[in-house]
């Protein structure tokens, strides 16, 4: 359920965007240099990879989830070069040197933690007991970079949301950042991008993983594709892939759950300090989705599968909940009773009822083309949806779609106090009037619904373009 809210949440964005006529890049992927990947693996390796991957894309493909494209970490030609690239540039800095090191490291996590980060001794994320690792390591001059990283955090030139993420991580730069392990010896993690000049050190996955976003843009791609040889060469900074990288970078927005706001915050704009690079400009850090008030998890059965509801009640139902009822900012609740109990009151009743009652009124009285479609062109003007946008602007999806449901309602209490379907028997010129503005006003609740439900959206226009009613309900009520 996190990775179907995280992509859904940048879905909406990127859909709105483009929606208002924005130039638009959304990029997601999967983070496959890892040393939990490899407790996973029987058999071979690019194998289960390739599954690993199919798996997400087919995920993404059920909510209907739009990216550009899709990056693997595992991809030798496409974000191996960008990792190489930034290690160098690190390396030339002076930021990069060899220590031995020895700390308690969670595996889930990735990552390292000192005694005062735990909770009774265990991972605060997965609660669960840490590995003792000795070994040595090459490490990263975080340090160096704490007075710059809580500058532009401070100032708002990296921005991050909401303000209770951005005070977390402030008061964690209040207390000094520490340099951190960048690579871990190859007999212990056999899988990942190999130090450029020690083959005996992989690089970190942190290290690695955050360069995705500028790896897939092109960054450090070499004209001609990796040697079969070594494949290991530093090389050069180049144009990338039709020049996406000076387009799209710095990126306007990632956006990313709470357990891994320390990486983005701290570790990834440090590196790109220390390579010279623009930061991105603004973190949207959502929070957990819990069951019952309880972290999902197998020992208490509580864990909800997406595709299980896409399976029981359609994409659009599953990218609803997660749009209107869990919030972008905060932890949000999901239990299988409460999502039927807002699928029917919400878009079985409310949507799909509307919307039925609304169609089979025009097909009955109202001649096609004349219900003044022609006002509605298909780039909507700002004006048109002043306060609609703005709540997206303020990356604000749940209130967005709260504004959607309360114009369902104001249509649905306006039919009944108007009631066209007794008009249209007494006074066809009055009661075709009233039709005529009710769907003009359904054909704008499809058009804000583009960003949130696009099935949905796309469905309801062409059923008023063509003035049909349904052939069956949009969402079939559940028992």
């Amino acid at each position: 359920m996190g990775h179907a809210l995280v992509v859904t949440i940048s879905d909406i964005l990127a859909r709105y965007h483009r929606l208002i006529g924005d130039e638009t890049y959304f990029l997601t992927g999967s983070d496959e240099n890892t040393g939990k990947i490899l407790k996973n693996i029987n058999g071979s390796t690019a194998e289960y990879l390739d599954n690993l991957a199919e798996n997400f894309k087919d995920l993404y493909k059920k909510l209907d989830i739009s990216y550009d494209q899709f990056i693997r970490t595992s991809d030798k030609e496409k974000h191996w070069p960008g990792a190489i690239a930034i290690w160098q540039k690190l390396v030339e800095a002076g930021d990069i040197y060899k220590s031995k090191y020895s700390g308690l490291y969670c595996l889930e996590c990735e990552t390292f933690y000192t005694e005062k980060d735990l909770i009774d001794g265990k991972c605060p994320i997965h609660d669960i007991e840490l590995q003792k690792i000795e070994e040595e390591n090459y490490f990263f001059r975080l340090s160096k970079y704490t007075g710059a990283i809580k500058q532009k955090i401070e100032s708002d030139e990296l921005k991050i949301i909401p303000t209770t993420r951005k005070n977390e991580i402030l008061a964690l730069l209040e207390r000094g950042l520490e340099d951190v392990s960048f690579s871990r010896p190859i007999k212990n993690v056999p899988h990942g991008i190999p130090v450029p000049n020690d083959p005996e050190q992989v690089i970190y996955v942190w290290c690695d993983a955050l360069v995705n976003y500028i790896s897939a843009l092109g960054f450090g791609t070499s004209p001609q594709p990796l040697s079969k040889g070594k494949g290991l060469e530093t090389l050069p900074f180049g144009e990338g892939r039709v020049g996406l990288f000076n387009k799209f970078w710095p990126a306007d927005l990632h956006v990313l759950g709470k357990d891994i706001l320390r990486f983005h915050a701290a570790i990834w704009p440090a590196m790109l300090l220390s390579a010279n690079l623009p930061l991105p400009k603004k973190l949207l850090v959502h929070g957990f989705i819990t069951s019952g008030g309880k972290k999902m998890s197998k020992s208490l059965g509580n864990v909800i599968d997406p595709q299980d509801l896409i399976t029981e009640y359609g994409t659009d139902a599953v990218r609803y909940y997660l749009a209107r009822h869990i919030s972008p900012f905060e932890d949000g609740d999901l239990t299988l009773e409460g999502f039927k109990e807002f699928y029917n009151a919400h878009l079985a009743n409310g949507l799909g009822n509307l919307a039925s009652r609304i169609l089979t009124l025009s097909q009955k009285y109202l001649p096609a083309g004349e219900a003044g479609l022609e006002k509605c062109p298909e780039i909507p003007e700002k004006s048109d949806f002043t306060e609609y946008f703005r709540f997206y602007e303020n990356f604000e999806i749940n209130k967005a779609t709260d504004y959607v449901w309360n114009e369902i309602s104001e249509l649905d209490k306006y039919i009944q106090e108007t009631q066209p379907f007794k008009i249209i028997k007494t006074d066809e010129r009055e009661g075709k009037e009233l039709i005529s503005t009710i769907v003009l006003r359904l054909y704008r609740i499809a058009r804000m619904l583009n960003p949130i439900m696009p099935e949905t959206n796309a469905l309801l226009k062409k059923l008023i373009k063509e003035n049909k009613s349904p052939s069956e309900p949009l969402f079939a009520r559940k028992e």
